[in-house]
């Protein structure tokens, strides 16, 4: 199974994906640097966490108007797979790839530890592999993850089966509305989660709760067991 992940100035945990992608896929991912105007075929699209152009103006706002996010964009509109994980969930919503905003966590504090998440749906291609409910336990580590959207697009998100993790047992690390953690686009291919699961694929890592997503998009593995 081929991915691509995304390389932008500042980010931090390209590596981290990138081994993950290979332990998982048994494949070594494609790199796509941030001038690139076209992606090669591939099966999923990963746009990785950091602090893409240092976070000025909004954190993603930059890199959400570079030349690869164009080709991003291009392919989600064919119906590949496209992940963003932190700070690849805010570059998604600053690309118009998903709706709503990362705001600053309600402590106006960089958050580091270990949360749960619960598997709202498995209904979507990246959380097939895991039960509805399943608590799973995931690293966080950001600033600016305090997801917001108005009433209307709340609704929507929840109706529409959108809202794909949920922060549980009140590990709630920033703040964000209705213990939104991941959400998936309205076209179910587009993924973004402020949580790092390519930090818990391994059980050198403590666990590999994050497996499931990787393993569900690509079509690998079994259901991981709740």
């Amino acid at each position: 199974m081929k991915t691509a992940v995304v390389l932008l100035p500042g980010l931090n945990r390209d590596r981290d994906m990138i081994a993950a992608l290979r332990s998982i896929s048994g494949v070594e991912p494609l790199t796509v640097w941030q001038t690139e105007t076209a992606i090669p075929p591939v099966n999923l699209i990963v746009v990785p966490g950091g602090f893409s152009y240092g976070d000025y103006l909004r954190c993603g706002a930059i890199a959400a108007r570079s030349p690869v996010m164009q080709a991003v964009a291009a392919e989600a509109a064919r119906g590949v797979p496209v992940l963003g994980v932190c700070n690849g969930f805010q570059i998604l919503c600053e690309a118009g790839l998903l709706p709503g905003a990362l705001m600053r966590n309600t402590s106006l504090k960089f958050v580091c530890r270990e949360v749960k998440l619960e598997v709202v749906t498995n209904r979507t291609r990246f959380t097939s592999g895991y039960a509805e409910g399943q608590i799973i336990r995931c690293p966080v580590a950001h600033h600016d993850g305090n997801y917001f959207a108005d009433e209307a697009t709340l609704e929507r998100l929840h109706g529409e089966g959108q809202v794909v993790f949920r922060y549980a047992e009140g590990t709630n690390p920033n703040g964000a509305v209705r213990d939104i953690a991941g959400i998936v686009s309205e076209s179910g291919n587009v993924m973004g989660l402020m949580p790092h699961p390519e930090n818990l694929v391994e059980p050198e890592h403590g666990g590999t709760d994050g497996c499931g997503i990787f393993e569900s998009v690509l079509g690998l593995g079994q259901k991981v067991a709740a």
